[in-house]
Parts: C-alpha cells; sequence; structure tokens
C-alpha cells in the first residue's frame, strides 16, 4: 500500500473527520462564548459592582516612566513598561471557560439520555435438552 492511499485512508476516517468538524465547531463555539462574557456578561456585572471594567483590573508590581528627554528632544531615560498582574482579565477568562465547560457537560449529558440502552440480554432458561431430559425423568417417575 502506498504512501499517499494509506494517508487518504487515515485522513478519510469517520472518527477524525468527526474530530475534525468537532474542533472548527469549538472554536467558533468559544468565540461567541468570549463575545457573551466581554460584551453581555461583564458589563452586567460591571454596572452590579458599581461600574467597573472587570480587563482593566490589575495588580501593579512595578509603575511604568515616562520618557525624559532634554532641551534638544534627545531621549534621557527611556520609558519603562508597567509590570503588572491583570487579574481581570484572568477572571473574565475563568467565566469563558466554566461557561463552555457547563454547556459541554450539558451536551454530553444530554447525548447520554438520548443513547439507546441496549437491551438486557434474554434471561436465558434452560436449553431444549435439559427440557427433554426434565420431561423424560418426569415421565419415568
Amino acid at each position: 500500500m502506498g504512501f499517499i492511499s494509506e494517508f487518504k485512508e487515515f485522513a478519510m476516517k469517520g472518527n477524525l473527520v468527526d474530530m475534525a468538524i468537532a474542533f472548527v465547531m469549538g472554536g467558533a463555539f468559544g468565540k461567541v462564548v468570549t463575545a457573551f462574557v466581554e460584551k453581555m456578561f461583564a458589563p452586567i456585572i460591571g454596572l452590579i459592582m458599581g461600574g467597573i471594567d472587570l480587563n482593566d483590573k490589575k495588580f501593579v508590581l512595578k509603575d511604568g516612566a515616562a520618557e525624559i528627554k532634554d532641551a534638544t528632544g534627545a531621549v534621557v531615560t527611556p520609558a519603562v513598561t508597567e509590570v503588572a498582574i491583570e487579574w481581570g482579565t484572568f477572571l473574565t477568562a475563568l467565566i469563558d471557560f466554566i461557561i463552555v465547560a457547563f454547556v459541554m457537560f450539558m451536551i454530553i449529558k444530554a447525548m447520554n439520555k438520548m443513547k439507546k440502552p441496549e437491551p438486557a440480554p434474554a434471561p436465558s432458561g434452560p436449553t431444549q435438552e435439559e427440557l427433554l431430559t426434565q420431561i423424560r425423568d418426569l415421565l419415568k417417575k
């Protein structure tokens, strides 16, 4: 079997195609959830909490300094960027994750409920030979 045909067989397996579709759908769903959290959920929470924006919340570890220029306009000290822990952005991402995880849980739960249960095996009774043996034994008595 050639490399090309072997690769084609691998790529066209049902599970791989299903997984690729799920990956694309998951990416699109993630964008929808992010938009929901950032544009609908966060403003409502911000309003309830007194007009705060979660994405602006951070712990500043080191302030950024502005550039200082001399009389000729040359930079004497370069700007130092701010160093901060942006906990508001992390909290927003955490809310995204919780929503996605909850929806995935609900989808899997619904799919498991929709699956047809496998029929229980029929109770095994005596075989035809065993029945005939029992009849014979009863006739002997």
